[in-house]
């Protein structure tokens, strides 16, 4: 088709749907003006309209496009409905589904149907399976079946059609489905039987992935009788990911005699850091005897993710060991996140040391100089209600960092939780909490807030009057303050007795893709992130998330990454940066919609950190290993192509010292 014949018949269908036309004449940033390959929008004003109607969220602008005559339209539009999420697409898609020619438009209306998870899409999505000539499409099926299943529509999703047993790209669809199944608590003995045949060696590596973390996050499961099969994935696996999983799931075997002595083994062996630290948190106080001397090997393990996993297995299981002796072996370690992590399971311990543990605490406190260190420390003495001056001192010292301020609180909510919190105290908690809130920091006072409302403290009686957390409420500012004003609002409602009230998001007016940013930006830009640990370099996804990449990039014009922090790193899950307050609740004064294209995480994969849709805005995260919890949930934006070793060294408090675009 021309591109005036392509311009009519897409005019006809934006005329149906009482649209402005989709072709407007081709901006002055195309292919021929422009010195490098263009990103689809800088050459396809209908590909920005689609995507502005996505951002949007109107679904009924969208409809039409699943009927246009170019496919790339057609898959544009559902891709498009797989962010917007709205149960008003489901016929439409399922049309689509049933009826194109293409195979990529089919692909991407089961993907739509997935993500929107509306149970009535089941019937139709079961009835395409066996007519599906494409495999991938096939895949797709099985996939969005997971997330839309009933629980009586499990049974078909665990047994493939005969005509399907050999089709590996259905064997990969049946194992996601699965694992999509299970994430939303639907499981069966039959599901859990067919997904331990699917971690067999000769089946797909997309099959075994699915299959090792859908048997490691389903809940509730009791994997004992398959401690073989678990054992032999987790130790002989090509794939690190799959072992990885593979020994995760082991926890829920626990009770196989077997599983100990190989959770040492291969926290001891293992030649991946990520499968070392998975068998390290499989780990449980059960089976503690056994398992202890690989756990305190690993403590020095060459990879400080794998310590700092061997530091919280003792904080989580440690049950009468010495509190000296955990003093001792973490005065010895020179990794100071690990250190801290092990003078709180000391501190955890009962005994007559626990005086000497809290000061040791408390002197490393005042000697640390990074703002990072002092936070943990003051987490290990939440570990100790005893510590509770010196905590609340700190945390609101005029002079404190924002960090020291939010973990200071953090550590207080966590003594105050404590059984052996003593009752005359608890006054003197609630007047913490007020402090909090009425002292304008938006981490303390919605951490303050979670408190207030948590049933097991029982401060309704302390703090019975919402009045201070109204005032509080009406100095916040939207966007900006949403996470903030989210646990405020939840709390007040509490105390009131009412249902929850919904918190406004910000709609696409307020902040709008800029195409100009967008036009001018290559087909596979680059991105380098320099930091205290080496350089990463990002391919960022203009195709697939154009609003985000262009705040991303209009941010790092801007300089606002440039001295910034890492401040989470959670081992083998992500490293994340970009707050400008650097303990994770800062923000923009804008946010961002969610863009969630047909994209994975897989290792390296960069997302935007959100409190919830539609709510990202400058924080983003690099994934460490494939974390497929995380699809469909978390825009991805960028992916890795250069410095894995360097994500993989990141630690808490690591200096992003400058974000350049690459020419």
């Amino acid at each position: 088709m021309t591109y005036s014949a392509l311009c009519r018949a897409t005019a006809a269908v934006a005329m149906a749907a009482g649209l402005l036309p989709a072709c407007a004449p081709r901006p002055v940033a195309s292919a021929t003006a422009l010195a490098f390959p263009a990103n689809q929008f800088a050459l396809d004003s209908a590909l920005r309209r689609i995507a502005t109607l996505q951002d949007e969220r109107r679904t009924a602008a969208l409809l039409p496009y699943l009927g246009h005559t170019e496919a790339r339209y057609r898959q544009a539009a559902a891709e498009a409905l797989a962010s917007v999420q709205d149960k008003a697409a489901t016929p439409g898609l399922l049309l689509l589904l049933q009826e194109d020619d293409e195979p990529r438009v089919r692909q991407l209306a089961a993907y739509a149907l997935g993500q929107t998870a509306d149970s009535t899409a089941e019937t139709g999505l079961y009835q395409q399976l066996p007519h599906e000539t494409d495999a991938t499409a096939r895949r797709y099926v099985l996939e969005a079946l997971g997330r839309c299943t009933s629980r009586a529509g499990l049974a078909a999703l665990t047994r493939l059609p005969p005509a399907l047993a050999a089709d590996t790209a259905a064997l990969s669809g049946q194992a996601w489905g699965l694992y999509r199944a299970g994430l939303r608590g639907l499981t069966s003995e039959a599901a859990v039987a067919r997904l331990v045949q699917l971690l067999a060696a000769p089946n797909p590596t997309s099959a075994r992935l699915a299959a090792a973390n859908a048997l490691a996050r389903t809940r509730g499961l009791n994997l004992a009788p398959y401690a073989t099969a678990l054992l032999t994935t987790a130790r002989q696996d090509r794939h690190y990911a799959v072992r990885a999983g593979a020994a995760q799931a082991l926890a829920k075997a626990a009770t196989a005699p077997t599983v100990p002595a190989a959770l040492a083994a291969l926290a001891r062996r293992d030649p991946d850091y990520r499968v070392r630290l998975s068998a390290l948190r499989a780990m449980s106080a059960p089976m503690y005897a056994p398992v202890k001397e690989a756990a305190w090997a690993a403590l020095t393990d060459e990879n400080a993710q794998v310590a700092l996993a061997a530091a919280e297995f003792f904080l989580a299981h440690a049950a009468n060991e010495p509190g000296p002796t955990l003093l001792e072996k973490a005065q010895a370690l020179s990794q100071w996140r690990v250190r801290a992590t092990l003078l709180a399971a000391a501190l955890r311990q009962p005994g007559d040391g626990r005086a000497a543990i809290r000061r040791a605490v408390q002197e490393r406190y005042t000697a640390a100089t990074d703002a990072y260190e002092k936070g943990y420390l003051l987490k290990a003495l939440g570990e100790d209600p005893a510590a509770f001056d010196f905590v609340r001192e700190a945390t609101f010292a005029p002079s404190r960092s924002l960090v020291v301020g939010t973990y200071g609180m953090e550590a207080l909510v966590a003594q105050r939780r404590l059984p052996d919190f003593p009752a005359a105290r608890q006054p003197d908690f609630a007047l913490v909490l007020r402090q909090a809130v009425l002292g304008g920091d938006v981490a303390q006072l919605g951490l303050a807030a979670e408190a207030i409302r948590d049933p097991k403290l029982n401060l309704r009686p302390l703090l019975p009057n919402p009045d201070f957390l109204l005032d509080a409420r009406a100095k916040l500012v939207l966007p900006r303050d949403l996470e903030a004003l989210q646990s405020l609002q939840q709390t007040v409602d509490f105390l009131r007795g009412v249902k929850p009230t919904p918190v406004p998001v910000a709609q696409a007016a307020s902040h709008p893709i800029p195409w100009d940013v967008v036009m001018a930006l290559p087909a596979a830009p680059r991105a380098v992130v320099r930091t205290s640990k080496g350089n990463v370099v990002l391919r960022l996804l203009v195709n697939e998330a154009p609003g985000s990449v262009a705040s991303f990039v209009q941010l790092i014009r801007q300089g606002f990454y440039d001295g910034k922090n890492f401040h989470r790193v959670v081992p083998n899950f992500v490293a994340q940066g970009g707050c400008p307050r650097g303990d994770g609740w800062g923000s923009t004064d804008y946010n961002l919609r969610s863009e969630f294209a047909d994209l994975h995480y897989g290792e390296g994969a960069v997302g935007l950190a959100s409190a919830g849709k539609d709510t990202e805005s400058c924080q983003w995260f690099i994934t460490h290993a494939p974390t497929p919890h995380l699809d469909g949930r978390y825009t991805i934006f960028a992916q890795v192509v250069e410095g894995m070793d360097v994500v993989s060294r990141l630690e808490i408090g690591d200096r992003i010292d400058k974000v350049e675009l690459l020419k």
